[in-house]
């Protein structure tokens, strides 16, 4: 954890990214309930909600009036705290305020980056991470996983000044940042091994050291990337993409009630439009890219990760 540092954004950036989101929301003044401004998931009325067991994870759920669900804080567009109301908002987390909304309960958002979304889970820290986390096969051997929700492809960041870096075959020699815990670890470390790998705990200090000229570029997810660029529009994607990252809801290994329910809550989201309505709203609108909803299963996204290129 590196403290105060991490939550050094620049102040224009952070306006920048503050706007859209607003402007995102058509300046919707509705308050939520614990974690979250701009809620757009519809409220489960009480009576409509299925009661689980007591003594199960979901019944406890229940019990408990919340569920904690762990959130990127600086990964715009899919988690990230707004500095005009302190609210965490993003894709990530219109899907978690869904769950909640399901369950009847309120959403508590905490905290969760890449490297400590699954010591969360493990320690019941959280009861589910949505956290741009990747369904791979030493996760799966770690913490189940719902079936993945959206699919993110993996890229390379540079400054458009920066003529030297066209693509990973040019990361020989440079200074590469990512973020601890992410699968990009491994994936430089694989197809670009004569890379000066720097390794931060949060994307928000990749944005600050390409900024500021410590390191060459950033890889990582063209979305999470995407988000750095409506910050600083002096950035930009560079090269073919990397790899294939299906995301997933991280659950505690052996919750398959969790699973369950939230594989349930994702089929309706994609089937009655509300996916495609969110995507628009957090992701396509700055992209300008169409996307579907996955059709696929986690043992189906563990297979299209094993295809990522070594």
């Amino acid at each position: 954890m590196v403290g105060q540092r991490r939550w050094r954004w620049a102040t224009s950036a952070l306006l920048t990214v503050a706007a859209l989101a607003l402007a995102s929301c058509g300046g919707d003044d509705e308050e939520s309930g614990s974690g979250g401004g701009g809620a757009e998931a519809t409220p489960t009325r009480q009576a409509d909600v299925e009661r689980f067991e007591a003594g199960t994870p979901l019944g406890d759920i229940q019990d408990k009036g919340e569920i904690t669900i762990g959130v990127k804080y600086d990964v715009p567009p899919f988690g990230f705290k707004n500095p005009q109301n302190n609210q965490v908002e993003g894709f990530d987390v219109e899907i978690g305020k869904a769950v909640a909304a399901s369950l009847g309960v309120e959403p508590k958002f905490i905290e969760a980056i890449s490297d400590n979304r699954i010591p969360f889970l493990q320690k019941g820290t959280a009861d589910l991470i949505l956290s741009t986390m990747t369904i791979n096969e030493e996760r799966v051997g770690e913490i189940d996983f719902s079936d993945p929700y959206f699919i993110a492809r993996g890229r390379i960041l540079t400054k458009k000044d920066n003529t030297e870096i066209k693509g990973v075959a040019d990361l020989a020699g440079k200074d590469v940042c990512t973020v601890l815990g992410s699968t990009y670890e491994a994936t430089l470390k694989q197809q670009a091994p004569d890379a000066d790998l720097r390794l931060v705990d949060t994307y928000s200090e990749c944005l600050e050291l390409i900024q500021n000229g410590s390191v060459d570029a950033v890889s990582t997810d063209d979305v999470i990337l995407t988000g750095m660029i409506i910050q600083d529009d002096s950035l930009q994607l560079v090269g073919d993409e990397l790899t294939q990252e299906p995301y997933g809801a991280g659950i505690k290994k052996g919750a398959t009630q969790v699973v369950g329910h939230v594989n349930e809550v994702l089929d309706g989201l994609k089937e009655d439009g509300t996916w495609q309505q969110t995507y628009d709203r957090w992701i396509g609108q700055y992209t300008g890219e169409d996307a579907q909803p996955p059709d696929i299963d986690v043992d189906e996204a563990v297979e299209l990760v094993k295809q990522n290129p070594a």
